[in-house]
C-alpha cells in the first residue's frame, strides 16, 4: 500500500480508532491510522466495559478476557451525602485499563498489517471528492474516506469550526489507579456536590478512580488533594474509598474543557466515531462500549459502499448519521437529563426517594443508557 494515496485513514488511535481499523483490514481495505501518543498509555477514562459489546468484539478476534479483567455484575449508587441503592447489572460487564486494551486492540491491528503514523494531524481538507490530511511531521496524506476518532476534544476540532467547541464546558475529569480494598464484581457511581465519581476494578486487582467535577468548584482549591478532602470526602461513602486505598500512579490524569453537548456525526464529510461523535456522561458507565458500537456501525457502512451497495458519498453519510441516532440518540438524551437532575438538589432527593421505593426502576434506568449484545 502506498501510504501517502491509500482508501482510508483514521485519525486517533483509541478503542473507536483501532477497532475500526481490524474490522475495515479484515474486510480487505487498506486502511492507515494516524495518532499522536505511544502505546501503551493510561488515558482518563471509567474503564467499565458493558458486556454488550463482547459477541462483536470475539468475531474479531479481540477477547479482552485474555487480559483478565475484572468481571462486574453489580452497581451501587450513592448520594452526595451517602445514602446508597444497589442493583444487579442486567447484562453485566467488566473493568479493564484503557493502558492494557488499546495495547492489545493496537498490536492486533499491526498484525493485520495496518499502517500506523506516529504524528499530529494538524489539517483536513476536502476537495474533489478527496481528503487531504495535513501532519505535523510526516507531510500531507490522500484518501478516499476520513474518519475522526480522536477523542474528546482535540486542536483539529478548532481547525474545523465545529460548533460545540466554541462554546466553553464547565467539565474537569480526574482519574488515577489505586491499590487497596474494594469489592470484587461491583461499579459504584458516587455523586458529590459539583459531580460524579466511579470506582471499580480492572485488571491486576487495581481499582479505578474516575470523577468528574465543576471546574468552577474545583479551581477554589489548590490542589486535587485538597479538593478530594475538602468536597468528595462530604459523602462517607468516598472518604472511606480514598482512606483506605493507596495511590498507585504517581500523580492523577486530568483533562479539561469535556464537553456533553450534541456533537455531529458526520462533519465536513468525516465519519466521526467514539466520543469524537458523541459523549456520554460518565455516571452512565457506558462510553467505552459506545464507542466500540460506533466502531463497527462506521465499518459496516464503508464496506457497503466499497461493495457498491451504497450508491454515493452523500448515500453513505446519511445513512450513517440515522444509524447513529438511532443506536444512540436516546442514550446520549438519557445521560443529559439524569447528569442534570443529579446536579440539583430538590430534583435529586424525590429521585433517590423513588429509587429506594421502586428498586426494580434503577435496572429500567440503567437499561436506557445501555444497548443490547451485538455481533
Amino acid at each position: 500500500m502506498n501510504p501517502e494515496n491509500t482508501n482510508i485513514i483514521i485519525i486517533g488511535g483509541g478503542l473507536a480508532g483501532l477497532t475500526c481499523a481490524i474490522h475495515l483490514l479484515r474486510s480487505g481495505l487498506q486502511v492507515m491510522l494516524i495518532e499522536k501518543n505511544t502505546f501503551p498509555q493510561h488515558k482518563v477514562c471509567g474503564e467499565y466495559i458493558s458486556n454488550e459489546v463482547l459477541p462483536y468484539l470475539r468475531s474479531l478476534d479481540i477477547d479482552p478476557f485474555a487480559l483478565h479483567p475484572e468481571q462486574i455484575s453489580r452497581l451501587v449508587f450513592s448520594s452526595p451525602e451517602g445514602e446508597t441503592i444497589s442493583s444487579d447489572l442486567p447484562l453485566g460487564g467488566f473493568g479493564i485499563s484503557r493502558f492494557a486494551l488499546d495495547n492489545f486492540i493496537y498490536e492486533k491491528a499491526l498484525e493485520l498489517g495496518c499502517v500506523v503514523i506516529k504524528d499530529t494531524v494538524e489539517q483536513v481538507s476536502f476537495s474533489e471528492d478527496e481528503f487531504a490530511i495535513t501532519t505535523h511531521l510526516s507531510g500531507t496524506f490522500k484518501a478516499k474516506f476520513v474518519i475522526g476518532a480522536y477523542g474528546k476534544r482535540a486542536n483539529i476540532d478548532q481547525k474545523l469550526q465545529r460548533d460545540y467547541i466554541l462554546r466553553k464546558s464547565p467539565w474537569l475529569a480526574v482519574k488515577a489507579h489505586y491499590s487497596g480494598s474494594f469489592p470484587d464484581g461491583l461499579v459504584a457511581v458516587h455523586n458529590f456536590k459539583g459531580g460524579y465519581c466511579g470506582v471499580s476494578k480492572v485488571e491486576d486487582n487495581r481499582i479505578n478512580i474516575c470523577y468528574l467535577a465543576d471546574y468552577k468548584s474545583f479551581k477554589v482549591f489548590k490542589n486535587i488533594d485538597e479538593f478530594q478532602k475538602e468536597v468528595m470526602f462530604k459523602n462517607p461513602q468516598l472518604k472511606q474509598i480514598f482512606e483506605s486505598c493507596t495511590l498507585v500512579f504517581e500523580q492523577p490524569l486530568t483533562i479539561s474543557q469535556i464537553s456533553f453537548d450534541k456533537k455531529e456525526p458526520v462533519y465536513d464529510h468525516i465519519l466521526m466515531i467514539g466520543d469524537t461523535a458523541g459523549l456520554i456522561h460518565p455516571l452512565c458507565g457506558n462510553g467505552m462500549a459506545m464507542a466500540i458500537h460506533s466502531a463497527k456501525i462506521c465499518a459496516e457502512l464503508l464496506i457497503e459502499y466499497t461493495k457498491g451497495r451504497i450508491a454515493s458519498r452523500v448515500g453513505l453519510e446519511k445513512r450513517y448519521a440515522r444509524q447513529w441516532d438511532r443506536t444512540f440518540k436516546n442514550r446520549l438524551l438519557t445521560g443529559r437529563i439524569l447528569a442534570a437532575v443529579l446536579r440539583r438538589h430538590l430534583l435529586f432527593k424525590p429521585l433517590l426517594n423513588l429509587l429506594v421505593k421502586f428498586p426494580s426502576a434503577l435496572p429500567f434506568i440503567i437499561k436506557l443508557t445501555h444497548g443490547k449484545p451485538f455481533q
